[in-house]
Protein backbone atom coordinates (compact mmCIF):
# COMPACT_ATOMS: atom_id res chain seq x y z
CA UNK A 1 0.00 0.00 0.00
CA UNK A 2 1.18 3.56 -0.64
CA UNK A 3 1.94 6.26 1.40
CA UNK A 4 -1.00 7.89 0.45
CA UNK A 5 -3.30 5.15 0.55
CA UNK A 6 -1.94 4.34 4.30
CA UNK A 7 -2.50 8.08 5.22
CA UNK A 8 -6.54 7.53 3.75
CA UNK A 9 -6.77 4.63 5.52
CA UNK A 10 -5.84 6.46 9.04
CA UNK A 11 -8.12 9.44 8.09
CA UNK A 12 -10.80 7.22 8.12
CA UNK A 13 -10.22 5.29 11.29
CA UNK A 14 -8.79 8.54 13.28
CA UNK A 15 -10.31 9.48 16.36
CA UNK A 16 -11.99 12.48 16.32
CA UNK A 17 -13.16 11.44 13.19
CA UNK A 18 -11.68 13.09 10.53
CA UNK A 19 -13.67 15.67 8.00
CA UNK A 20 -11.29 16.16 5.65
CA UNK A 21 -11.39 12.85 3.60
CA UNK A 22 -11.69 13.78 -0.16
CA UNK A 23 -13.70 10.47 -2.08
CA UNK A 24 -11.20 10.40 -5.09
CA UNK A 25 -8.92 9.08 -2.18
CA UNK A 26 -10.68 6.93 -0.54
CA UNK A 27 -11.46 5.59 -4.16
CA UNK A 28 -7.92 5.14 -4.87
CA UNK A 29 -7.12 3.80 -2.08
CA UNK A 30 -10.01 1.24 -2.28
CA UNK A 31 -8.46 0.31 -5.66
CA UNK A 32 -4.88 0.25 -4.47
CA UNK A 33 -5.79 -2.31 -2.06
CA UNK A 34 -6.77 -4.58 -4.96
CA UNK A 35 -11.06 -3.39 -4.86
CA UNK A 36 -13.11 -3.26 -7.95
CA UNK A 37 -15.07 0.07 -7.73
CA UNK A 38 -18.35 0.03 -10.26
CA UNK A 39 -20.33 3.77 -9.88
CA UNK A 40 -24.22 2.75 -10.42
CA UNK A 41 -26.67 4.67 -12.11
CA UNK A 42 -28.13 6.21 -8.35
CA UNK A 43 -24.87 8.00 -7.85
CA UNK A 44 -23.43 5.08 -5.49
CA UNK A 45 -20.27 3.16 -5.84
CA UNK A 46 -20.84 -0.55 -5.89
CA UNK A 47 -16.94 -1.78 -4.17
CA UNK A 48 -15.86 -5.27 -4.17
CA UNK A 49 -12.81 -6.07 -1.76
CA UNK A 50 -11.44 -9.49 0.18
CA UNK A 51 -14.60 -11.30 -1.27
CA UNK A 52 -16.93 -8.82 0.61
CA UNK A 53 -19.30 -6.49 -1.14
CA UNK A 54 -20.82 -3.07 -0.29
CA UNK A 55 -22.63 0.10 -2.28
CA UNK A 56 -21.53 3.81 -1.01
CA UNK A 57 -23.05 7.03 -1.49
CA UNK A 58 -20.57 9.28 -4.09
CA UNK A 59 -20.61 12.34 -2.36
CA UNK A 60 -21.25 15.64 -4.30
CA UNK A 61 -20.57 19.42 -4.04
CA UNK A 62 -18.14 19.22 -1.07
CA UNK A 63 -16.23 15.82 -2.91
CA UNK A 64 -15.49 14.74 0.48
CA UNK A 65 -16.91 12.18 2.98
CA UNK A 66 -18.97 14.53 4.80
CA UNK A 67 -21.24 12.57 7.88
CA UNK A 68 -19.84 10.62 10.69
CA UNK A 69 -22.60 7.90 8.83
CA UNK A 70 -20.36 7.16 5.96
CA UNK A 71 -17.17 7.00 7.83
CA UNK A 72 -18.31 4.37 10.26
CA UNK A 73 -20.34 2.31 7.17
CA UNK A 74 -16.46 2.63 5.53
CA UNK A 75 -14.67 1.84 8.71
CA UNK A 76 -16.79 -1.11 8.85
CA UNK A 77 -16.62 -2.20 5.80
CA UNK A 78 -13.33 -2.09 5.68
CA UNK A 79 -13.21 -4.03 8.72
CA UNK A 80 -15.22 -7.10 7.46
CA UNK A 81 -12.40 -7.38 4.70
CA UNK A 82 -9.33 -7.52 7.21
CA UNK A 83 -8.20 -4.08 6.62
CA UNK A 84 -7.15 -1.49 9.45
CA UNK A 85 -4.19 0.92 9.50
CA UNK A 86 -1.12 -0.54 11.35
CA UNK A 87 -0.75 -0.64 14.96
CA UNK A 88 -4.79 -0.36 15.62
CA UNK A 89 -5.81 -3.67 16.00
Amino acid sequence: MSSHHQKTLEQLFAHPTSHNIHWHDVVRMLEGLGGTCTETRQDHLKVVLNGHEMSFRVPHGSHALDSNHEIAAMRRFLRQCGIEPVGSA
